[in-house]
């Protein structure tokens, strides 16, 4: 007996080591065993028995689980086969945009979801007299990401200086990702491109190139003298009608930098008087893009321009009635193909035509 307590001084850490694993695997041997025998005494669910090919199959119970879905755990969603990527991701980056045959600037910025003003403002002497009938095959437009106008940043500026200048806000410029300007510094060195977003720059009224030609009042007509014409009085109409056979736009619509419609015509189609009147200008050439060009002075003040004429069928001075053919459609002076350029001036001051054309 001494011998063995002597032995057990001398391996007491490994006698006791073993002694705790054996008590380890007892008690896991005897836990399973005993999860067997509870489970053996758990009521086995009884098959259904299944029916012959002349009887009707038994109703069977389902689980609760599977009847009822709300219980079932989990975030249900719908199924499908393909990830939907955003569509609507903005364009950051101004790009340049080549014209080409056929092109009209009011489906340009349509393409581009931008106003047209917004592409005039960032092609500053690109296009001619900010003039959207002036595009010629080959311009290079700049087009900006969103409505407003790009800037050149200059020496001595400020934000604010800026954005008072283009009728903008100072947050919107600092904001927009694309300029990447540090919110805790918000510097712009000099020389930098800079996106004005909502800005806005005066636009030249190429319209007051042209001069409205009015008749002389007489005193019987109400009518105005906006020129230097002499013609006379004639008959008074302030009902439009279509001055061409198709009554459709086929370029540039009425809108802040066209003051007037382009409506769709084919070359050497008739052009007519869209009310009575007396013809005050009838005129070839460029005429700063208007090409061949005839006005017509219908009475209180109301003149109408019909503009890119292939050929002028009438004479200044000359009294026509509503539907006479005044000349035929063309492409003169600035024009991308065959169309008619209409417009109705009140004054002297442009209107939209759309209110008075019926």
């Amino acid at each position: 007996m001494k011998k063995l307590i002597e032995i057990f001084n001398t391996n007491r850490f490994t006698t006791i080591s073993w002694g705790i694993t054996a008590l380890l695997v007892t008690a896991l041997l005897g836990s399973t065993v005993w999860w067997k025998q509870a489970g053996s005494n758990l009521p086995s669910s009884q098959l259904e028995p299944t029916a012959r090919p002349n009887q009707n199959p038994p109703s069977v119970n389902l689980p609760t689980a599977i009847t009822n879905p709300i219980l079932l755990p989990g975030i249900p969603r719908q199924l499908q086969l393909k990830t939907n990527l955003p569509t609507d991701q903005s364009r950051l980056d101004p790009i340049t945009y080549t014209t080409q045959k056929g092109d009209a600037l009011s489906l340009i910025a349509k393409n581009f979801n931008l106003k047209v003003e917004s592409i005039l403002y960032s092609s500053k002497g690109v296009i001619p007299y900010d003039n959207p009938d002036s595009l010629t095959p080959g311009m290079k437009l700049t087009i900006p990401p969103v409505d407003g106008l790009l800037y050149k940043w200059q020496e001595n500026d400020t934000v604010q200086k800026v954005a008072d200048e283009f009728d903008a806000k100072a947050d919107d410029i600092i904001n927009f990702p694309g300029n990447n300007i540090d919110l805790t510094n918000p510097e712009i060195k000099p020389g930098a491109v800079v996106m004005i977003p909502g800005g806005k720059r005066q636009l030249i009224d190429w319209t007051t190139l042209m001069p409205t030609q009015g008749r002389v009042n007489n005193g019987s007509t109400g009518t105005s003298d906006f020129g230097s014409n002499s013609c006379g009085g004639g008959p008074v109409d302030n009902s439009f009608g279509w001055p061409a056979n198709n009554h459709s736009i086929s370029g540039n619509d009425y809108g802040p930098s066209h003051l007037g419609i382009d409506i769709a015509a084919n070359q050497g189609d008739p052009i007519y008087a869209a009310a009575a009147g007396v013809v005050t200008m009838a005129q070839g050439g460029d005429n700063y893009g208007y090409g061949n060009v005839v006005q017509i002075d219908h009475g209180n003040g109301f003149v109408t321009v019909y503009a890119h004429l292939s050929q002028i069928n009438v004479s200044v001075c000359q009294i026509v009635g509503q539907g006479t053919v005044i000349g035929l459609a063309g492409a003169t002076g600035n024009a991308f193909g065959a169309h008619l350029h209409f417009e109705i001036r009140i004054g002297g001051k442009n209107v939209n035509p759309h209110d008075y054309v019926q």
